[in-house]
């Protein structure tokens, strides 16, 4: 994740006699609301204003065709019109922007994706009205005197400004034009920069630009029109200049009751919105982050606090696209519904589903692009990929709606993943085609995955170490699955070894009916977010000690926190996963050349084979200087982080000494490679190498082991790494013998690699969350670094001018490398 954001993507308490508590403390927003009618919408100012206007009945004429619902639309020869009341004013509407018909491109980006999302307000301005951008990052109590000091401080931006055309019918708001709205450049609707740069936007061309609909319904108005960019790069065919895109805005109305947020908690994962309350009480600017879950409330709240499973009073729901094959539905809706039993732990019933897209006559008003629905986007797309994003509340963290992005060719990863991983134990997997039901239920699982992050949960990537290494070959996985938590990336068991009785797919397990009763069980007795906090903690201290219960979050340095691993031991899983792999690449040929295609299919699985050998030599790399990190609270009485023991960082140096710089002959077969490129293997095997020991000997790394010895937490210590890797890449140099090309490719990487740690500045990272997210806190000309890099090529330097070897090659080699040594030393 370039560290892509990812996603990535990114809440509820509920209120009174139905459900809904009110908050404790009003969240305000960062500028004036209530005070934005102005003095133009009282007395005199709107008779001053009204006789600068035109009449209601010339703007809108008998040629008007309106629409009715939250705020009245009319469109009238071509233009279109706001009919905003005066009660409109001030309140708080999200604009979220989507596009819906994109050109044909190859740059990853299809008709359905958002591109924006932003809180905004309608204010009156005299004889204008101001369409302002509205932040939440800063907040304090309009009770107090500091929220002055916050209102003066974050000045919304003015998105657009409108005259006024004329007073409403009932003189009760305003009437404005927005055609040039949605026909000129307006950042907050328009395509995202990645485009903007991608094409070489110049400017919007408003002659080529139009508003093809507005419609307005009870919450909400959906706008959709088409904007023509001219462009130096344009997709499809440069030669026009330009393209065009077809785009969705709808401007929703956000809640009037706000939902009693629920505060953060590292230990349970959770999206989440953070900000600085300056009504607080602490004696700093102290920042707070509310989770982001959807407003469940009991219809029944007597049932529910006897504990009665009870039905929320508005359900989560999605919708399928209507664009979706048929035979994919079922799966993709029981992805949905397998997180019902997660949302019975905390208490509710029927509390999430998924539905057909409904007909015409069963709601003529369903469209994917209105934010009113929560769809299932199916994107005719050959992107490898699914994305669950959601949009949210930022005063509270309430998400809204959500549309799950399902890339078609995710099929072909899939097929990939399950055929790569099980197929040694599992016949269902030895095709290049799987039946029907095979891929239904990977679509499934993909898809309950997605759900999960619509519901607020991140990735949980410590959760399969929570079972050992053994527990994979056991019928033990038929009840635990993968991982005790789906959002984590325990893709399928490749552990299992044939003849084992084992399940394979992953599914809802233990951790993520915990931290769904924690996000959004109801809590009536707790009157604020503060006063729900020792009834979170306590939830979370009864299980502190069971690993099923952990969360662990995506990227870092812990080696028990990795993406596509399983397992408690990366050495033992590994070893377990090589040799399936060892047992499928001779089969290969057979189960995927069934007919008279070419190659193709052959060689994608064969690199992806490669890919999964890559994972495991990772998920063990990342133990070597590893730093486990298990959150906790003052009240635990324990450190958050350790250092992984010195026995495990050793045996992971030992296992890719052996498995990955001893040559990997078995990935090497003539019979298969030459039958899909005429040259490749050698540098593909050095480039394994090379990636693996580059990873090894990084920056981050070898400051954690620096810091580790010097502090007495890491007994297995730089020197030690050095020596070890010396010994295995090294070894025909110890012995006498005779290096061949892989090896003497892998040789010369090392010194490389070595040279670079020696006479290389690091590389600036783009900012310090990047270093924090990458373990990255090492300054190489004052750390102890390059000391021990020359001292290890004077090392290497005496070893191999000791060398006997009387193979005329290896004598060359042995000589170059000296020459390469004195340079790295001396590079003047």
């Amino acid at each position: 994740m370039n560290l892509k954001p990812y996603l990535l993507g990114l809440a509820c308490a509920i209120a009174a006699c139905s459900g809904t508590k009110p908050v404790a403390e009003a969240i305000k927003p960062t500028a004036t609301t209530a005070a934005t009618t102005t003095p133009a919408a009282s007395g005199g100012a709107t008779t001053a204003a009204a006789g600068a206007m035109k009449a209601y009945k010339d703007i809108i004429t008998a040629k008007a065709v309106s629409d009715d619902g939250i705020f009245k639309v009319h469109e009238v020869d071509g233009a279109w019109f706001f009919e905003i009341p005066n009660s409109m004013f001030g309140k708080e509407m999200l604009l979220q922007s989507r596009v819906v018909k994109v050109p044909q491109n190859k740059d990853a980006w299809y008709g359905g994706e958002e591109t924006n999302s932003q809180v905004v307000k309608w204010q009156r301005n005299g004889k204008q009205i101001w369409l302002r951008a509205v932040g939440y990052s800063i907040t304090a109590p309009d009770s107090l005197p500091i929220y002055q000091a916050v209102q003066n401080s974050n000045l919304e931006p003015i998105i657009r400004s409108f005259d006024i055309k004329s007073l409403a019918k009932d003189s009760q708001g305003v009437v404005i034009d927005v055609s040039s709205m949605f026909k000129t450049d307006v950042g907050v609707i328009g395509i995202g920069k990645a485009q903007r740069d991608a094409y070489q936007v110049k400017r919007v061309d408003d002659t080529r630009s139009a508003v093809m609909s507005v419609r307005s319904f009870p919450k909400n108005v959906e706008v959709r029109h088409v904007l023509t960019y001219e462009a130096t790069k344009a997709p499809m065919d440069e030669s026009v200049g330009a393209f065009s895109v077809e785009l969705a805005q709808s401007f929703l109305m956000l809640p009037e009751t706000l939902m009693q947020p629920r505060l953060l908690d590292r230990r349970v994962g959770y999206f989440s919105y953070t900000q600085t309350n300056y009504g607080s009480e602490a004696q700093r600017a102290e920042k707070q982050s509310f989770i982001s879950r959807w407003r469940l409330e009991p219809k029944d709240p007597e049932a529910y606090k006897r504990g009665e499973l009870v039905e929320p009073v508005k359900p989560i729901v999605y919708y399928i696209d209507p664009a979706t094959p048929l035979k994919w539905r079922p799966y993709l809706k029981q992805g949905v519904n397998d997180w019902q039993k997660a949302f019975e732990a905390a208490g509710f019933k029927n509390a999430i589903y998924a539905l057909d897209p409904p007909t015409a006559e069963e709601d003529p008003e369903f469209s994917p692009e209105d934010a009113r629905y929560s769809v299932i986007r199916y994107f005719a797309s050959d992107v490898q990929n699914a994305y669950g994003p959601h949009t949210a509340d930022p005063r509270t963290g309430e998400i809204l709606e959500s549309d799950i992005g399902w890339y078609h060719n995710v099929m072909s990863l899939l097929r990939n993943w399950f055929l790569i991983q099980t197929a040694a134990v599992n016949p269902g997997a030895q095709n290049v085609d799987f039946d029907d039901k095979t891929m239904g239920e990977l679509i499934r699982f993909v898809a309950a995955h997605e759900v999960g992050h619509t519901i607020g949960l991140p990735h949980n990537m410590g959760s399969s170490s929570a079972f050992p290494v053994e527990y994979y070959r056991t019928k033990a996985t038929c009840e635990g699955g993968t991982a005790p938590s789906i959002m984590d990336y325990a893709r399928f068991n490749y552990i299992a070894q044939p003849g084992d009785d084992v399940c394979l797919f992953p599914g809802i397990g233990t951790y993520d009916l915990h931290s769904v009763n924690w996000g959004y069980r109801w809590i009536p007795e707790a009157n604020s977010a503060q006063e729900e906090r020792p009834i979170l903690n306590e939830w979370i201290r009864k299980h502190e000690n069971d690993p099923k219960y952990r969360f662990g979050k995506q990227g870092g340095y812990d080696p028990s926190s990795q993406t596509e691993d399983l397992g408690d031991d990366a050495m033992k899983a590994s070893e377990y996963g090589i040799a399936n792999l060892q047992r499928i690449i001779p089969e290969l040929m057979k189960w995927l050349n069934k007919d008279t295609k070419d190659f193709a299919q052959l060689e994608e699985v064969y690199l992806q084979v490669g890919v999964q050998f890559m994972r495991y030599m990772g998920h063990v790399g990342n133990n070597v200087g590893g730093v486990y990190e298990n959150y906790k609270t003052a009240d635990q009485n324990s450190v958050v982080y350790s250092f992984v023991p010195v026995d495990k960082q050793k045996r992971a140096v030992s296992f890719i000494n052996e498995q990955l710089f001893k040559t990997p002959t078995w990935l090497v077969r003539p019979e298969m490679l030459r039958r899909f490129e005429g040259t490749g293997a050698v540098n593909r095997v050095t480039g394994y190498q090379s990636s693996v020991l580059r990873n090894l000997l990084n920056y981050g790394r070898l400051g954690r082991m620096i810091e580790g010895e010097a502090i007495g937490e890491n007994g297995y210590k730089m020197a030690d790494l050095f020596g070890d890797l010396r010994s295995g890449i090294w070894s025909e140099v110890a012995s006498n013998g005779v290096s061949d090309t892989y090896r003497r490719n892998l040789q010369r990487t090392h010194l490389d690699v070595l040279n670079g740690l020696l006479n290389e500045d690091a590389p600036a990272l783009p900012t310090p969350e990047a270093g924090k997210f990458l373990g990255i806190a090492v300054n190489l000309k004052t750390s102890d670094i390059r000391l021990y890099v020359r001292g290890e090529l004077e090392a290497l330097k005496s070893q191999l001018s000791a060398n006997k070897s009387t193979d005329r090659l290896m004598k060359m080699h042995v000589q170059d490398c000296l020459a390469r040594i004195e340079n790295i030393l001396d590079p003047e």
